[in-house]
């Protein structure tokens, strides 16, 4: 059933049914609509406020939430537009079971490795099976069973459908919750040239799911974290509030998500300082911060030694004083041990001499790893691997055997941009989408494969397309609010008109006028609820604010007298006074 158009006034068949189909969720009387004016104490951020605050959803659990009808409308919306995108370019929707055999993912080596977000269970044979992450073992058993030629491939099947992983700290309501709904795709393919242009039609299907759901958004490259495989991009809705830190280029098109962009070595050799290396006293001073005040210097002429667990033991890794870490960067350093640890206090008094906060690269007989910023430091401050000492006047060349850097640290503001598309800016964005090239990492493992041309077993290569459903919903109105409530990108929003009848209880006529409205707006395709609640205007005009709904027509007996109707768009401050023909006109624009 279509519940969506792409304009607000539809005179096809399909939508006017679907009006009619739905239209006993079109009046408030029988929504048992439920806002609160409160923001609920466990709510941290706007959607989460927002969402329970309008009805469309319920605290079930940590983690666990029932959609009610008004979000259960949106929630169809957002998917049945990704289904439609996903079928444009040829996918195949199938539906593969949410509880998963054990013996799958020791095939694939994710059965240890996902490590506590996987939700195990057993049967009453104590057979181990766990509730379904993400499907890449269940399909690629699929594949090695259904696909045997290089005849059907390419191939792309999708599927819509509830995941759970075991989140931690299950925050931000459905941002971040333990239960969601998931669009998840996969496509196999013979070889490079076909996964290539698969992905590029899956970018291209993701862009118009987020341009028709009329949401600003950002694609960016990425890493493929737990997933595998090698390239990578995510979509992320652009929000302030956005828990994801994103860097865009000043020129060009470049983007990516904080963990994956680059930084580069200085142009030139390190600087040969002259100060000279000199012991300080720094009593209790632990923290770049701490330092750098006490010694009268910025924390950009300090640096810092974080000492982690390598394969044959702790390595050391050399940050300027003002830069953060990378932990993904990190990971994938010769020796580090993955997933990144940070050493245990003892292991760093044993191999330096101190504790953390006084270590530093003078004299370290441990791996290390300097990053290209630290590097191109001269008379820095670092710690003299002795409690309460610092040293400054540190020049690499003559104080260390180091001679070469790495990249491992975050980018920042100002950072030069790939390929000399200028500088580096930082921006807030939310992840709702993101796409792999997997390559053959499941299929290789699990025996996928199909007859090539010449008759000879080949193995499949692989793509993997996730869009967040129900994470769309949350990140719209991350997006899209005010202090009033939600404010719906059309395409989204649960209904596209609120008639708000006043006084209909007592004065017939206008309960007649908002009756027949509300029939020849339904009977036209356009999504309208009709506030026929016995409640006062204040409060029902605080609810259609709340909710979102792009237009309200206040419908009145002073208003039938002079005959118009009170019309305001939800992003107006201004109320106007239309009559029935220029409200039409208004709504069909």
């Amino acid at each position: 059933m279509r519940l969506a158009c792409t304009s607000i006034w539809c005179d096809r068949v399909h939508c006017a049914a679907a009006a009619v189909a739905i239209a006993k969720y079109m009046r408030t009387s029988q929504l048992h609509l439920s806002t609160l004016k409160e923001v609920p104490a466990e709510a941290e951020i706007p959607s989460h406020q927002l969402m329970l605050r309008a009805g469309l959803i319920r605290r079930l659990s940590s983690g666990l939430f029932t959609w009610m009808p008004v979000g259960l409308r949106v929630l169809a919306k957002v998917e049945q537009v990704v289904r439609e995108e996903m079928d444009r370019i040829g996918g195949l929707e199938i539906l593969m079971p949410t509880v998963q055999p054990a013996e799958l993912w020791h095939e694939s080596g994710r059965w240890d490795k996902y490590g506590s977000l996987l939700l195990r269970m057993k049967d009453r044979h104590e057979r181990d099976f766990c509730f379904g992450p993400t499907h890449e073992e269940v399909i690629t058993d699929l594949a090695r069973r259904e696909l045997r030629s290089y005849r059907q491939l390419p191939v792309t099947y999708y599927q819509i459908q509830t995941k759970f992983r075991d989140e931690i700290r299950p925050r931000f309501g459905v941002m971040r919750a333990r239960e969601f709904l998931m669009k998840d795709a996969y496509s196999f393919h013979l070889d490079q040239a076909s996964l290539d242009a698969t992905y590029q039609q899956m970018a291209t299907a993701y862009a118009a799911v987020f341009t028709r759901l009329g949401l600003k958004f950002r694609a960016v490259d990425a890493d493929s974290g737990d997933i595998g495989g090698s390239r990578s991009q995510e979509f992320h809705v652009l929000a302030d509030t956005g828990e994801d830190a994103l860097v865009v280029a000043s020129d060009g098109d470049y983007a990516a998500n904080l963990e994956a962009a680059p930084t580069f070595p200085a142009a030139a050799a390190p600087p040969s300082g002259n100060a000279a290396l000199t012991r300080v006293a720094t009593p209790g001073k632990k923290t770049i911060a701490d330092v750098a005040e006490h010694l009268g210097v910025a924390a950009a002429d300090c640096v810092k030694t974080l000492i982690v667990d390598g394969a044959d033991g702790p390595i050391g890794i050399v940050l300027r004083g003002d830069h953060a870490l990378n932990e993904i960067k990190a990971q994938q350093l010769p020796g580090v041990a993955a997933p990144l640890r940070m050493a245990s206090d003892a292991s760093v008094r044993r191999v330096t001499g101190a504790g953390p906060g006084s270590v530093g690269p003078v004299e370290l007989s441990i791996p290390l790893h300097v990053d290209h910023a630290a590097y191109a430091l001269a008379d820095f401050v670092c710690g003299a691997n002795d409690d309460d000492w610092h040293l400054t006047g540190v020049n690499w060349a003559r104080d260390t055997a180091v001679t070469a850097s790495v990249d491992v640290r975050n980018a920042v503001a100002g950072d030069p941009a790939p390929g000399g598309a200028g500088e580096l800016a930082l921006i807030r964005g939310i992840e709702v989408g993101h796409i792999f090239q997997l390559g053959d990492v499941y299929t290789r493992a699990m025996g996928a494969s199909v007859q090539d041309a010449d008759g000879k077993d080949s193995v499949m290569t692989m793509g993997c397309y996730g869009i967040g459903v129900s994470r769309i919903v949350a990140a719209a109105i991350e997006q899209c609010h005010d202090e009033r409530g939600i404010v719906w990108p059309g395409p989204m929003a649960p209904w596209q008109v609120v008639l708000v009848p006043i006084n209909q209880q007592r004065v017939a006529a206008v309960a007649d006028a908002a009756e027949s409205m509300y029939q020849e707006l339904t009977a036209r395709g356009v999504e309208t609820l009709l506030d026929d609640r016995d409640a006062r205007p204040g409060s029902k005009f605080a609810d259609a604010e709340l909710l979102g709904i792009p237009h309200r027509v206040v419908i009145s007996e002073r208003g039938l007298t002079a005959g118009h109707f009170e019309y305001r768009a939800r992003v107006a401050e201004e109320s106007e006074d239309l009559t029935r023909d220029e409200l039409f006109n208004r709504l069909s624009a």
